[in-house]
């Protein structure tokens, strides 16, 4: 008997097991001998050991006797306690789709043969976008085969003969007529049913019952969203009777919020982003060009935390107005809309945009950077940090008059999914799914809740902690100056989107930092570890091998 291979398990399956070998071992004997097997009534009745009972085997549905529908889920996530979105069969952590396939293998809305063993492809499954570890979505799209309440079409009866004349014959009752299936309002309540079985912070938003034809969650999107958020300060200023901190960077913490503006808008239309990102070798990638249609910095509305230590004299940029203070900290994201983005795209933009803020690098620096001429080789510089990072939306326009449009930054898609969203059903039994004390959205409020006491009781002991070490904020307005080196002077505090600034000695500006190799270079090096020539000759090959399968098709 060959061992099993564990490697595409679910944790859940794999926990299971275990618990199974456990009863197993339980149940046999210390020292087992062979007994004869026990007659009685003509039935065969194995000898158990006492005090133990045969564990419960779940019944399995017979796939046959239901049918089945092509449909699109929208759905959310907070990605923070995730390994990522796509199933990752040695990951340390549990991934989203892994919660989604247990969701789905529970609800019997698929039939794999093993529910143990992550297999999508038994569903016509895709999905629009690959969000990495600790990433969160508003707006994923899957697409995915379901079991369906339409009953399946019956068999028709067999004629029945014709009687002879002068035999009775009984009155036959009339057929009765039943009711056309309503794909919506007859259909599962897909959201309700998932969101039972999902944890708190993954929900299904939404359904389309009726996606388009040869419809791909992938390919058929044409626009997709991001957000980055972040805070103003970036992290706690220190007191200080200066505006800055000495290198020619704005105050520490704080951030410009104007030239972050202005560097955003640098990105939008068609550019060469192999500067801004990270190269995957084993890709092969020769495009690095994408198309932005719009980005920007927008402030949230009516999110604010007041804390008014930060804005006090010292601690606050010596243009400061008066009429702000209250309002602080406030917070605010970068808004990106884009066709495709490369590997780790966003988090390198937001990067760029950071050191910018920071007063590091002028805003002309995305121009420069976007210039594979004045750049031909990426700066070694840091990727901002992936928690406040949202995939915020997917956008599948009609696919015809999208594609006879050329990309441009001016391009604005409508998103034409016909979505049916968990609580706007007309069905009563559909909309308590969404409502009440068991519903998601008060499952959703729990997990608001619990997160805004931490906000609310950290910011409280924040500010308390910031009055009672008040004479420092006092000496720094009396012009005291704190007592440091030329060492501590220079050195800066790096805001990389994380919850602090990251200590980082003396900053080296773009042009002076270390230069990493070239796409090509590390695609070359790539290809000749794998036994190639160079990554042309890679690239061959594997093209030779997609046609060699395509022929064995045909």
């Amino acid at each position: 008997m060959e061992p099993t291979n564990y490697n595409s398990w679910t944790k859940l399956g794999l926990m299971e097991r275990v618990r199974q070998l456990e009863a197993e071992l339980q149940r046999r004997p210390a020292a087992p001998e062979p007994e004869p097997a026990a007659q009685q009534d003509g039935e065969t009745k194995a000898a158990s050991t006492p005090g133990t009972t045969k564990p419960k085997v779940k019944r399995k549905m017979d796939p046959s006797k239901y049918s089945t529908r092509f449909i699109a889920l929208k759905l959310a996530y907070l990605g923070k306690n995730y390994g990522g979105f796509e199933f990752q069969a040695m990951g340390n952590q549990t991934t989203i789709e892994e919660e989604l396939w247990n969701a789905l293998t529970k609800a019997c809305l698929i039939f794999p043969e093993d529910d143990k063993i992550v297999d999508f492809n038994i569903c016509e499954y895709s999905k629009c976008g690959r969000t990495d570890r600790g990433v969160s979505a508003f707006g994923q799209v899957i697409g995915i085969r379901v079991r369906s309440n339409k009953p399946l079409p019956k068999e028709p009866k067999p004629a029945v003969e014709e009687t002879t004349a002068g035999e009775d014959t009984e009155q036959q009752e009339p057929e009765r007529k039943e009711k056309p299936f309503d794909p919506v309002a007859d259909e599962i309540p897909y959201p309700a049913v998932l969101n039972r079985l999902l944890p708190p912070d993954i929900r299904i938003l939404a359904w389309c019952p009726s996606p388009p034809p040869d419809f791909s969650a992938r390919f058929s999107c044409r626009e997709r969203q991001y957000r980055y958020f972040f805070t103003q300060p970036a992290f706690s200023p220190e007191p200080s009777s200066g505006s800055s901190s000495g290198t020619g960077a704005a105050k520490p913490g704080w951030l410009d919020i104007g030239a972050m503006r202005d560097a955003a808008k640098r990105y939008e239309g068609e550019q060469d982003f192999r500067n801004v990102c990270k190269v995957d070798p084993a890709k092969l990638i020769t495009n690095w060009s994408r198309t932005i249609f719009e980005s920007d910095i927008v402030e949230v509305e009516d999110v604010a935390t007041a804390l008014p230590y930060i804005t006090a004299a010292g601690f606050s940029p010596a243009d400061f107005k008066d009429a702000d203070r209250k309002s602080f900290p406030k917070v605010y994201y970068f808004h990106v809309r884009g066709s495709a983005f490369l590997w780790h795209q966003i988090r390198h933009m937001v990067a760029v945009l950071f050191l910018v803020g920071q007063g590091f690098e002028k805003p002309s620096i995305v121009t420069e950077l976007l210039d594979v001429n004045k750049y031909p080789r990426k700066p070694g510089y840091t990727m901002a940090d992936e928690v406040p990072l949202v995939l915020w939306d997917c956008v599948f326009p009609n696919l015809t008059a999208a594609d006879e449009t050329p990309l441009s930054a001016s391009n604005k898609h409508v998103d034409t999914m016909q979505w049916i969203y968990a609580g706007a059903e007309n069905s009563p039994k559909a909309r308590a799914g969404q409502f009440g004390p068991y519903g998601a959205l008060d499952g959703m409020w729990k997990t608001w809740r619990e997160h805004k006491m931490d906000e609310l009781l950290s910011a409280q002991l924040l500010q308390l902690m910031a009055e009672q070490a008040s004479g420092g904020a006092q000496a720094a307005e009396q012009g005291e100056k704190p007592q440091s080196n030329k060492k501590s002077a220079l050195s800066v505090r790096l805001y990389e989107g994380g919850n602090t600034g990251r200590p980082a000695g003396k900053y080296v500006p773009m042009e002076k930092k270390d230069k990493l190799e070239s796409p090509d270079e590390l695609n070359d090096k790539y290809a000749r570890r794998k036994g190639f020539i160079d990554a042309a000759d890679m690239r061959a090959r594997r093209n030779e091998g997609k046609d060699a399968v395509m022929q064995d098709d045909e």
